[in-house]
């Protein structure tokens, strides 16, 4: 059985949705962060980075969401979450490394700068800078997404998972995105699979 360790309204969410896609049995355990569950002992012992998500399968435990997701399309291909064509797969890695570094980053820093590091660390004036670098690299993002219904190949794959839940992200702390934007993260925010990782995570807080 597939053990997904995970907190509500995280990276978890994106593995989830990856496993709901793939239509997995999977169990979801909760790993409380606002108590700090995620640095105790019996969670070190599983992940001694102490990340969620964690993914547990057959004894072998990973963290990194991307990087689960897109375990999970190649556990399962009969999901389709990945490419099979070799230049549609390049594609997908393109893609996804570059929501990962050129749009997720500048999210994380602002989220730090903002609420996460101690007093002493946070600069104030570094959010207002990351908003705008991530600006600046969502424009090419919509550039190709206003000739592509999916970021990679011609169907719904893992880096879509990962590209809706960074540009959720965005919309939530209230960066902008165009219309290009919205209408891609609208349209596959509508997927059934998203509904039921939502409604696990839910039932698991």
């Amino acid at each position: 059985m597939i053990k997904l360790y995970g907190f509500p309204q995280t990276r978890s969410s994106r593995v989830a949705w990856a496993l709901e896609e793939a239509g997995a049995k999977y169990e979801y355990e909760l790993v409380n962060l606002r108590a700090g569950e995620h640095k105790q002992p019996a969670f070190l012992a599983i992940n001694p980075f102490g990340k969620i998500p964690t993914l547990v399968d057959d004894g072998h435990a990973m963290s990194e969401s991307a990087a689960i997701c897109t375990y999970i399309a190649e556990k399962f291909p009969a999901a389709k979450l990945i490419p099979s064509d070799v230049k549609a797969r390049a594609e997908y890695f393109q893609w996804l490394f570059f929501v990962l570094s050129e749009l997720e980053v500048h999210l994380w820093t602002a989220a730090k700068h903002d609420r996460l590091l101690p007093e002493d660390k946070k600069v104030p004036a570094v959010m207002s800078t990351s908003f705008w670098e991530f600006e600046k690299a969502a424009a090419v993002l919509s550039a190709h997404l206003k000739d592509h219904q999916y970021i990679a190949g011609d169907q719904f794959s893992a880096a879509d998972i990962v590209c809706v839940s960074v540009l959720h992200w965005a919309h939530h702390v209230k960066v902008n995105l165009d219309e290009a934007l919205l209408n891609y993260m609208n349209k596959h925010s509508e997927r059934p699979a998203l509904a039921r990782a939502r409604k696990c995570e839910a039932d698991a807080n």
